[in-house]
Formats: structure tokens, C-alpha cells, sequence
């Protein structure tokens, strides 16, 4: 089991679980991580249990080469990993810890697929 599955798998098979999808496009600033943290305050104020996820489609696997003045400030976890600042203001906002798993980005899915390829376990089937 990996490391996404162990994380996630808390939340797997309850079928109550909903999801809330924040959206906007690429442009920065509009205040979508704001709203997100707001309605998930909201929902934990109903007494919701309520966590984040962040999905950014940046081929980069974290945030800590990103430059601050293209994208503003890197903001680290009590992990370690280095994200977007909007996990931050989830983390504020909702008083819980993320993880680094909470952040999504395509280089870190195109890191697992290359890794899972590397290993073996596609069996030389052609990975597309």
C-alpha cells in the first residue's frame, strides 16, 4: 500500500463522505483558497469533519522551487513538504495539520507513475 493509499484510505467505503470542488481557472489572486477555507469553517461549525486537498496542474513536485514572484510564498508543512500557500489558510482557517499528500500536483502523479513503471509492475505493458 502507498503512501496515498495509507493516507486516504481513512476515507474510503463512507458513503456519506461528500466533496466540494473549488474552481477557477489558472488565474491567481481571485480568492479561491479563501472560499475554500471558508465553507469547510462552515461545514465544521455544523459539526462536519472536514479536510483539504489541494490539486494544482504544475509539473513541479512541490511548491519549494516555485518562484515567489510568479506565485507567491511557499508555505511548509509540519512535515515538511513545501506547498502552496492556500494549505496554509486551510490549516488556519480549520484548525487541523495537512500533509504533504493533501497537495496534488501533476509532477507528483507523473513521479509515481515513472516510479511504478521503473519498478516493474506495469509487466512491459506500454504506460500511456
Amino acid at each position: 500500500m502507498n503512501r496515498f493509499s495509507r493516507y486516504f484510505s481513512q476515507f474510503v467505503g463512507n458513503s456519506n463522505m461528500k466533496y466540494i470542488l473549488v474552481t477557477g481557472g489558472v488565474i491567481s489572486g481571485i480568492g479561491k483558497g479563501v472560499i475554500s477555507s471558508s465553507v469547510g469553517t462552515i461545514l465544521k461549525a455544523c459539526g462536519l469533519r472536514v479536510t483539504s486537498i489541494k490539486i494544482d496542474p504544475y509539473i513541479n513536485i512541490d511548491a519549494g522551487t516555485f518562484s515567489p514572484y510568479e506565485h507567491g510564498e511557499v508555505f511548509v508543512l509540519d512535515d515538511g513538504g513545501e506547498v502552496d500557500l492556500d494549505l496554509g489558510n486551510y490549516e488556519r482557517f480549520l484548525d487541523i495539520k495537512l500533509h504533504r499528500d493533501n497537495n496534488i500536483t501533476t509532477g507528483k502523479i507523473y513521479q509515481y507513475v515513472i516510479n511504478k513503471e521503473r519498478r516493474g509492475d506495469y509487466l512491459g505493458k506500454t504506460v500511456q
